[in-house]
């Protein structure tokens, strides 16, 4: 790969930027020399961070980090005491501009609107903190949200780290089984759910699949339900509770100070084995991360107004959250499919909310490009500063549909790469610097990247690493620090390893081409193929499975099983789609998988493991590398015949 940039900031652009202000506020004058120093010392750049976003103390911090538990558990502004929701919400209110300013902008699929200010969020806020205390939720317990993107989702996660509590999110498309998961891992006490939304002009029910799912998961206590579409939906007298009992009671209540390093978040993301990682995220880690990334990174202002399309169980929903409110500016939330009823859905909304800036997929703008030019053409995007993404790979043709066709090559595209267990972005378009397509120009401002190759030395291709510490690196894994130190550490001493492939150019462009393992990222929604996998074995006629991931032109990914039948079953079209349904019914419909092959025999080595990758490059006709270590690879032969 190579890069030849086709946008270049001028003079006025950068100077105009909150990061050259920060750049000239700590003493430099352009941004390399500043993000070299950046690197040098980390301490001090999160520290200048931390007083340039104006983060409220309790009790302040001693030091900005210590290591005396080695890299992987450093920890941050020891010895202070925050709330990440004061800083959110709280201390705003003393400013009676931003207390009147719109925090929230919310919009459903079937055009109806909401405007919350700041002043209204803080009222819903503690309304809502006052009713986990009446339903026993206290400090450290967790609370799991599974429900659409709705402005309670919002007013859910600052309450519940208002009252020192844990927050966790879990993906509004997930089926019973995936949810209950993730649920019971984590313990949680209460479920805040809805009684389901609309796709695509249609009834979703969301509080029957949340039934199946709680039923399975003894710690929780209580039901919160978000009355979305206004319907009859099952109840349990016991167990369940109206979203507007929750809020009646608006006594005042100020933020609980928590230590810096307390949780506050926990979040989960899917591996190539094993259970699904639960990230905990700290008060003083997570909300910082995102919010410098917003400020520094994709230059977002007081005032401004954000909006991101994703879930509100996906890690980027809450970097949006904190990205808007810790800076001062307004959210836009949407609910619902972005070309429905039309393509132009994502182009009238930012018309209609001045949106100044957009986060998108890949996968989104592969859907749209197909559509008319008309569809942008006849909005007024006037106030549309910055395109943004993030969630997997571009590749060249819609990038440059939309720099060309839609941001008149006027609006850069921050392409932004890290995840879930970064907080935000390790690799960024930073603005000031030249763009090329699908590219990143450098590593964000804190973040001491590489690429290594196998030796764990520097190269031009290679796993992309992070070789120093910084805010929102995860407090660990829920319950499971030896699986922390192992999924992330131990390949090369002291050194994160992200588990992206990286290549990179002789002009200095950064590319991500994809993950280093099997994970699943399926339209920038993670899953580990060993959770589709263990579905489809639960079925009495499959004695193995496997799943890979292969190139879509509108997913980016898309999944494709492997079933091996038991003895004396015969595959059948009705087989398959009793299979298909099991996925669609447990992990939900957005990871359906393309297509469901039967097989004699899945190639393994000699100790069992089956060879998920071994299996892609077969079926996709690519060099499959090394099989030594093949028990049977007289197989491969099945699967390479089955793509025609």
């Amino acid at each position: 790969m190579s890069g030849k940039a086709v946008w270049t900031p001028s003079r006025e652009f950068i100077e105009g930027s909150r990061l050259f202000q920060l750049i000239q506020k700590t003493g430099f004058s352009d941004y390399d020399a500043f993000h070299q120093q950046s690197l040098k010392d980390v301490a001090w750049f999160w520290g200048e961070v931390e007083k340039d976003l104006g983060i409220e103390w309790f009790k302040p911090y001693d030091r900005v980090l210590d290591l005396s538990r080695g890299i992987m558990w450093a920890d941050w502004f020891t010895g202070g005491e925050l709330n990440i929701a004061h800083n959110a919400l709280d201390k705003w209110l003393r400013q009676p501009a931003v207390k009147e300013r719109t925090a929230i902008i919310w919009e459903g699929e079937e055009g109806l609107t909401r405007k919350i200010s700041y002043g209204e969020l803080d009222d819903m806020v503690n309304r809502f903190a006052n009713g986990l205390g009446r339903h026993g939720i206290e400090k450290g317990d967790r609370v799991a949200v599974y429900a659409p993107m709705m402005p309670e989702v919002v007013v859910a996660m600052l309450a519940v780290c208002k009252i020192g509590a844990i927050f966790t999110p879990v993906f509004s498309g997930y089926g019973a089984d995936a949810v209950a998961r993730r649920i019971n891992d984590a313990g949680a006490k209460m479920l805040i759910t809805a009684d389901g939304f609309y796709r695509r002009g249609k009834w979703i029910l969301m509080k029957e699949e949340a039934d199946k799912a709680v039923n399975a998961c003894p710690s929780v206590r209580h039901v919160a339900v978000i009355r979305r579409l206004g319907i009859d939906t099952p109840w349990s007298d016991t167990r369940d509770v109206e979203w507007a009992e929750m809020m009646k009671d608006n006594a005042p209540l100020p933020a609980l100070p928590m230590k810096s390093g307390d949780p506050f978040y926990l979040i989960y993301t899917s591996g190539t084995t094993g259970r699904p990682k639960g990230i905990v995220h700290t008060h003083a880690g997570f909300p910082l991360k995102s919010a410098s990334d917003a400020a520094y990174g994709y230059d977002f202002r007081e005032g401004e107004i954000l909006f991101w399309y994703t879930d509100a169980g996906w890690a980027m929903s809450a970097i949006m959250f904190f990205s808007a409110l810790l800076n001062a500016g307004t959210m836009v939330l949407y609910d619902g499919s972005m070309d429905y009823p039309n393509p132009g859905r994502l182009w009238k909304l930012a018309e209609d909310h001045g949106i100044t800036h957009i986060g998108v997929s890949p996968t989104l703008i592969r859907t749209l490009m197909k559509y008319e030019e008309k569809w942008f053409l006849e909005r007024d995007l006037s106030r549309l500063r910055i395109f943004a993404s993030s969630g997997e790979a571009w590749n060249t043709e819609p990038w440059l549909w939309l720099f060309h066709k839609v941001g008149k090559r006027k609006i850069p595209i921050f392409n932004y790469s890290g995840g879930t267990e970064i907080s935000g972005g390790i690799l960024g378009s930073m603005l000031h610097k030249p763009i090329a397509p699908t590219g990143f120009n450098s590593p964000m401002p804190g973040m001491d990247a590489d690429v290594f190759g196998e030796d764990g030395k520097p190269a031009q291709a290679g796993e992309l690493v992070v070789k120093q510490p910084w805010i929102g690196m995860p407090s660990g894994f829920w319950n499971d620090p030896g699986r922390y130190e192992k999924t992330y550490w131990s390949i090369w001493p002291d050194i994160w390893v992200h588990g992206d492939w990286v290549e990179r150019d002789d002009e200095g462009y950064w590319y991500v081409t994809g993950r280093s393992d099997d994970t699943l990222n399926i339209a920038g929604k993670r899953l580990g193929p060993s959770e589709m996998e263990s579905v489809l074995v639960e079925h009495p006629a499959v004695a193995e499975a496997a799943t890979i991931g292969i190139p879509d032109e509108v997913k980016g990914t898309a999944a494709v099983c492997f079933a091996v039948l038991m003895p004396g079953v015969s595959a059948s079209p009705s087989l398959n789609a009793e299979l298909a349904d099991l996925i669609r019914e447990r992990l939900g419909k957005a990871f359906l998988p393309k297509t469901i092959h039967f097989v004699k025999e899945l190639p393994k080595t000699r100790n069992g493991k089956v060879m998920r990758r071994i299996i892609r490059s077969a079926y996709l006709g690519l060099d499959p590398g090394d099989t030594s270590s093949l028990e049977n690879p007289h197989v491969l032969a099945e699967f390479s015949e089955l793509r025609d």
